[in-house]
């Protein structure tokens, strides 16, 4: 009998002490899971989230991002609630990096809580960012006091859960936004070398009578002005949204772009090759405004003088004239990465009227996929942003292609559209279950 009740006794830590290892076991992967994931290099698609070296000046949050809004005691619940705001300007900067350290200054002195990617140089200003509602209009406030800046359009849009960026990168960077050789030698600090800017209504009103023209000119189009709409984004991005009529950019990195700029007679994939410069209207269109604003400066130079774009881009338009003429979501360069124009209309206050129902094409068998939300592929040294269906996921373990499955890099597959984290956390994992 004691026997039996010693081994009773054994058998009960046993299990107790199997019962801890797998509650920390779970721990771990559910916190792997959750963490919310820091941008990172996109090694065979180019993209716009790079891994970037240390530099000192740097501001980082020693914090994790919180998973959730929770309201403060005696605080405003609207004053607390995360958002993500967008701004940039194109303006002379005397001594950027002395900008920076001011900024850095101001942040720090009043324990101001945002995470985002805020680049400066002699040529102005770019920044993406979030955090609660409070904090986030005071830097933008404080801001507007310059000023080079006191004009500056600040978009605000809703964060969903939280912080919508791992941590914040405030730092001097040469070139606003990346394009190949640079944009140090482009005139974008003059307005006069940038396409002419259309509020939210006249771009509408311009979409509009580019359908009038189109219907006019059916039968000859030589005698007719033509409107030419010009999407100056990334193919992936398109793929969940765009203005009717766009064609898909043929580019899946903004660096890559080369629109008007081909040296052959015949090229299709060039939208602006063998254009009438002198009678084509030439409407460009981005999320935001400032990859329009710095590539319409390429095309004046290359002899296209009636340029326009769209003031704010696509957030500010969805924002004042809703989903008009605009059909699926918009993607986003931060952990949401896509919104549908209802979050949008008074920031996320406004109701879905159902044109936002795009269908998107499951990269992998064509199928369609109706959730407008881009994952990362399994295999760390692809990392493609892509739309997959559901059996094309589990197939495929997360990859976005037959040939990733077998890479050496491979990680878990995530449920949802949760983002990857940093390749060593799941490094010992994945070594584990190979072994």
């Amino acid at each position: 009998y004691a026997a039996l009740c010693c081994c009773l006794d054994l058998d009960l830590h046993l299990a107790m002490a199997a019962a801890v290892h797998l509650h920390l076991h779970l721990h771990l992967h559910h916190h792997y899971l959750l963490r919310p994931p820091p941008r990172r290099a996109m090694c065979l698609f180019s993209s716009p989230w790079r891994s970037l070296p240390h530099r000192s000046g740097r501001l980082r949050s020693s914090l994790p991002a919180p998973t959730c809004h929770i309201a403060v005691a005696g605080t405003d619940e609207s004053e607390s609630e995360f958002v993500v705001v967008t701004f940039y300007k194109l303006v002379p900067v005397e001594d950027p990096r002395a900008d920076v350290a001011a900024h850095l200054h101001f942040l720090q002195g009043r324990d101001i809580d945002i995470h985002g990617r805020i680049y400066m140089n002699e040529q102005g200003i770019n920044a993406q960012y979030s955090g609660p509602r409070k904090d986030a209009m005071a830097y933008a406030d404080w801001l507007r006091r310059d000023p080079r800046f006191s004009d500056i359009l600040v978009q605000i849009s809703p964060a969903l859960s939280g912080h919508a960026f791992p941590r914040l990168k405030l730092r001097y960077k040469q070139s606003l936004v990346q394009l190949e050789g640079g944009t140090c030698h482009l005139p974008l600090v003059e307005p006069s070398m940038r396409a002419s800017p259309l509020t939210p209504s006249e771009w509408k009103a311009k979409l509009e009578a580019r359908k009038r023209l189109e219907i006019e000119a059916a039968g000859d189009v030589s005698e007719h002005r033509k409107l030419l709409l010009l999407d100056v984004r990334n193919d992936y991005e398109w793929d969940i949204g765009h203005f009717e009529g766009a064609k898909r950019p043929n580019v899946d990195c903004f660096r890559s772009t080369s629109f008007g700029l081909s040296e052959q007679e015949m090229d299709s994939t060039d939208p602006l090759h063998g254009v009438d410069k002198e009678n084509t209207d030439i409407l460009m269109y981005c999320t935001g405004g400032i990859r329009c604003d710095v590539y319409s400066t390429v095309l004046r130079e290359k002899g296209f003088g009636n340029l326009y774009t769209l003031k704010g881009g696509v957030s500010n338009y969805l924002k004042s004239e809703g989903s008009a003429e605009w059909v699926g979501n918009l993607f986003v360069f931060d952990d949401r990465l896509s919104l549908p124009p209802a979050k949008f209309a008074e920031e996320g206050g406004g109701a879905d009227d159902g044109s936002s129902r795009w269908l998107g094409r499951c990269y992998v068998c064509g199928s369609e996929v109706e959730e407008l939300r881009h994952r990362n592929c399994a295999s760390i040294d692809c990392n493609r942003l892509y739309l997959c269906c559901g059996g094309c996921l589990e197939e495929l373990r997360g990859c976005c292609c037959s040939e990733c499955i077998g890479a050496p890099r491979l990680r878990p597959l995530l449920p949802g559209h949760q983002r990857y984290d940093k390749w060593h956390l799941y490094r010992d994992v994945v070594s584990t279950i190979s072994i």
